[in-house]
């Protein structure tokens, strides 16, 4: 049997990535009980702004706008909210720096927490109804503590 290098095995994982990215959200849109992830993901935007790292910053502003684009939310309000996030709230969590766990368990339960007043925000502003508060979105909040605990 053949080694696999550890570039094939880099190329496999990018390539899962792009698929996850490009699918999953529209599996949200037929399973709703699947988990939406866009805490993780405005996280992934935020730790890409802060790091420099120009693919992390790909990989989630693409996600969250098929995201939004698969479920029929307002266009850019995710990215707008993990933007306003990371110029408001964001440096004042730097104050936890020595604790690896905290910092980004705070910043996915702030940023979805952020996100859900801008959508309601918006849902007053334009008299619409994007989203019903259930535990659906109380599931979704806790897989996505879960997997940024995991990362």
């Amino acid at each position: 049997m053949e080694r696999v290098t550890k570039a094939e095995h880099k190329l496999i994982f990018m390539i899962a990535i792009y698929l996850f990215i490009l699918f999953y959200p529209m599996l949200i849109s037929i399973y709703v009980f699947l988990p939406l992830f866009i805490g993780a993901m405005s996280y992934t935007l935020l730790r890409g702004l802060e790091k420099g790292k120009t693919t992390s910053l790909l990989i989630a502003i693409v996600y969250l706008i098929n995201l939004e684009v698969n479920l029929s939310l307002p266009l850019f309000l995710t990215i707008i909210s993990s933007f306003v996030f990371y110029v408001t709230l964001y440096p004042s969590l730097k104050h936890f720096r020595h604790c690896k766990v905290c910092r980004p368990l705070l910043s996915v339960f702030l940023l979805d927490i952020f996100y859900l007043g801008a959508l309601f925000f918006f849902d007053f502003i334009f008299q619409t109804q994007s989203v019903f508060l259930d535990s659906i979105l109380l599931y979704s909040l806790v897989v996505d503590m879960l997997i940024v605990v995991l990362l």
